[in-house]
């Protein structure tokens, strides 16, 4: 029965409610002895983050490396064990203009050449190995069509010195492209390359910083209107990631941890620290606008918002965690570095947030921005999703039917999805002139920018190892272009160390199959004849090959491990089986159409000139399982909050229809903001350079703003109304304890 005087689209008060969860008990055990010891609570919170800031250098030792996956992992390891240093191979291409002659006849390009090969001699022994379509032997260094040539050489060692050489080498390059403005003398290699990778990942990760921070910073100015409200997010979002990062350098102690997880981790952080945040400060509000104290109000708000924050935040770190099944070393930074970031913010959403809110007090609301007009309480209800769910619950097959239409044929392209590592060519721009230069090389002589690595070690000085090379080499000249020249052989320690151009881009199907051939055949056939030698062939496109794999091979595991959590967490929170079942086709079917919108965008080439890319058929073979992990996780926040309050007016003796267009009403205003901040943090990723960055951005994005509308306004109530009573169980009679799971 119903109360009299109260709607039945109006909750329960969650202030008086007669029985509480034991987690939400205490979770407001804990937030009220943080108010009570608001000056202790902020000042350990601080020493915290001042902790875990100082703790990298706080441990000695170097930071750890990592370990590739399959065939590349070996060979790699083998090079890192021996005494000397890696051979790190240049090459500079040399080749006239548009319209320019061929290189046997042009002059020009044959002075180009020999200035560039006479000013690499005079390093003081900054190369070695030069090699030159002049020398003799030097008809392989000569492209197929006669118009380009291709100087090669080592950077040489030792270690320490390895870097200065090669800015040597390289001032060298560019000096000789100066003196010869007629002629294309271009640099791409080893180093050059990597050095490429290296330097837009740290300017990517200063611009994430630099855009992120004042958009966020105006959508919190509008949803709340005060300088003050506004500024408590972000001082929680900026503490996390600052803690984050300095507990993520102590781990790389053990745990290699590379620049791209670093800018991952910054956003997601600032975006849940931002969001937990959020939830919390709206709850708060809503229950002041209702008359309660301040501290009435931040004691409902942590049993209520802090308990589905700290569900969330759990929920992301244990979804995330199903990517340790990969085996991946990548993969098991970013768990590490993701969890750590949303530990923090949900720690810090539950503790030192009540303690500045206390503090506070009615302040909060000071400072306010005139021209977002006054603050209404946001215990009102959307109108406009109010009148979405109403229409949805009146017919649900209709609406329920055509947005699961909609998400269907949004996500058929995925059906036709190829996961395929960008490597750097398809990665960076071709702005970025190491990339220029390899690409122009890629065509000049296909597989010398990124050749594959064939390692030897054990008895390499046998005499039969110099024919089994020969032989190795007959091999590439009969594998119709599969595999190319020029091939090189340097001897680094205990190993030897040959480089095979192969055909293709470097990560298309044409490099996999060259791969492919020189593993399977031409290496067994050749050099695996030799007695108490081993070999492994690494590279860039044995790592993508290889890792892509491992990818595939630990996707079922993830799938199932987070499925399964999914399905744990949300019969745990509601009592029942069906709501469980029901969130997660819906979650699966958000998944789906951000995969089929990733396809349609990068691989099919759409949007390619708006969003500053160049398509290259595929999309990176790790991003749709992270997606997966990191998606699941973060929509169980949005699916928690609108069920609770969904489930509280239900238990409140409305209608299972009247409950859900109550339910959705009063969460559209805080999900709306959550959704729009979190879009918004992703789409950051979008304006970065690598490709991979813009298609987490798009990938992100959309699948959140398809969770906040389609499936949030439309799917969800739909599929709730269809259930009817039958969603949540039996009704306890009125006056039974009630569980409040609302926030």
């Amino acid at each position: 029965m119903l109360r009299k005087g109260r709607s039945p689209d109006r909750p329960a008060d969650a202030g008086s409610q007669p029985h509480r969860d034991r987690s939400g008990a205490l979770i407001e055990r804990l937030a009220g002895w943080s108010i009570r010891h608001r000056g202790i609570a902020i000042i350990g919170w601080l020493a915290l983050v001042a902790l875990a800031v100082f703790s990298s250098g706080l441990l000695p030792g170097e930071d750890a490396r990592g370990q590739d996956p399959g065939e590349t992992g070996v060979a790699e390891q083998v090079i890192r064990d021996q005494p000397g240093y890696e051979p790190a191979r240049e090459n500079v291409l040399v080749q006239a203009h548009a319209g320019g002659g061929r290189f046997v006849d042009d002059p020009e390009l044959r002075r180009a050449t020999e200035d560039l090969v006479a000013t690499l001699r005079r390093l003081p022994g900054a190369v070695a190995d030069l090699r030159s379509p002049l020398a003799p032997d030097g008809r392989q260094h000569i492209s197929r069509d006669g118009t380009s040539g291709l100087v090669t050489f080592f950077i040489a060692g030792p270690n320490e010195e390895m870097t200065e050489h090669y800015r040597h080498a390289s001032a060298a390059v560019r000096e000789v492209a100066q003196r010869h403005p007629d002629v294309r003398v271009v640099q791409a290699g080893d180093q050059s390359l990597a050095a490429a990778v290296d330097q837009s990942i740290k300017e990517d990760f200063s611009r994430s910083e630099f855009i992120s921070l004042p958009i966020t910073v105006l959508i919190l100015l509008f949803v709340f209107g005060s300088l003050i409200a506004a500024s408590i997010p972000l001082l929680l979002a900026g503490t996390t990631v600052a803690a984050a990062f300095g507990l993520l350098g102590a781990v790389g102690k053990w745990l290699p941890i590379n620049s791209a997880t670093s800018s991952m981790i910054l956003l997601i952080g600032v975006a849940v620290g931002v969001d937990y945040s959020l939830f919390y400060l709206r709850r708060e509000r809503e229950e002041r606008a209702a008359g309660r104290s301040v501290g009435d109000a931040l004691r409902i708000s942590a049993r209520t918002s802090g308990r589905v924050v700290v569900v969330s935040g759990l929920t992301v770190m244990l979804c995330v965690g199903g990517l340790l099944f990969t085996g991946l070393t990548n993969f098991r930074a970013l768990t590490i570095g993701t969890a750590l970031v949303v530990g923090f913010a949900l720690l810090g959403s539950v503790t030192v947030l009540p303690a500045v809110l206390s503090l506070l007090g009615s302040w909060v609301e000071k400072a306010r921005v005139p021209w977002l007009g006054k603050w209404r309480s946001t215990a009102r209800e959307s109108r406009t999703w109010m009148a979405v769910a109403r229409a949805v619950v009146r017919r649900p097959l209709v609406f329920g039917g055509a947005a699961t239409l909609l998400l269907g044929l949004m996500a058929m392209p995925a059906l036709d999805m190829h996961l395929q590592d960008a490597g750097p060519t398809n990665s960076l721009p071709r702005t970025v002139s190491a990339v220029d230069g390899a690409i122009r090389m890629q065509e000049a002589f296909p597989g010398a920018p990124t050749p594959a690595k064939v390692v030897l070690w054990g008895e390499v000085d046998d005499p039969a190892v110099p024919a089994a090379v020969d032989r190795l080499h007959d091999r590439i000249a009969s594998s119709g272009g599969l595999l190319a020249e020029p091939m090189t052989v340097v001897r680094n320690g205990a190993a030897v160390v040959i480089r095979v151009p192969l055909a293709g881009s470097g990560t298309d199907e044409t490099s996999n199959r060259a791969l492919e051939l020189l593993r399977d055949q031409v290496v067994p056939e050749t050099l695996g004849q030799l007695v108490g030698i081993e070999h492994a062939v690494s590279g860039r496109t044995a790592f993508a090959y290889d890792f892509t794999n491992q990818v595939r091979a630990g996707t079922p595991l993830v799938f199932g491990f987070v499925l399964l959590l999914a399905f744990v967490l949300l019969l745990a929170a509601f009592r029942t089986s069906t709501v469980a079942i029901v969130s997660i086709l819906l979650n699966m079917l958000s998944v789906g159409a951000a995969y089929g919108a990733l396809t349609w965008v990068f691989q099919d080439g759409n949007l390619a000139g708006a969003l500053g890319f160049t398509p290259y058929g595929g999309v990176v073979g790790w991003l749709p399982l992270f997606m997966f992990a990191l998606l699941f996780g973060l929509s169980m926040d949005y699916h928690i909050f609108i069920l609770s309050r969904i489930r509280e007016r239900w238990s409140g003796g409305a209608s299972a229809r009247a409950a859900i267009v109550g339910g959705i009403g009063s969460s559209a205003s805080v999900v709306t903001s959550a959704a729009v901040i979190m879009t918004a943090v992703f789409a950051v990723f979008v304006v970065l350079t690598a490709v991979e960055y813009k298609m987490l951005g798009v990938g992100m994005s959309v699948a959140i703003l398809i969770d906040a509308t389609i499936v949030r306004g439309v799917l969800l109530p739909a599929a709730l109304a269809l259930l009817g009573e039958r969603a949540w169980g039996i009704r306890k009679p009125a006056g039974e304890p009630r569980v409040a799971v609302s926030r």
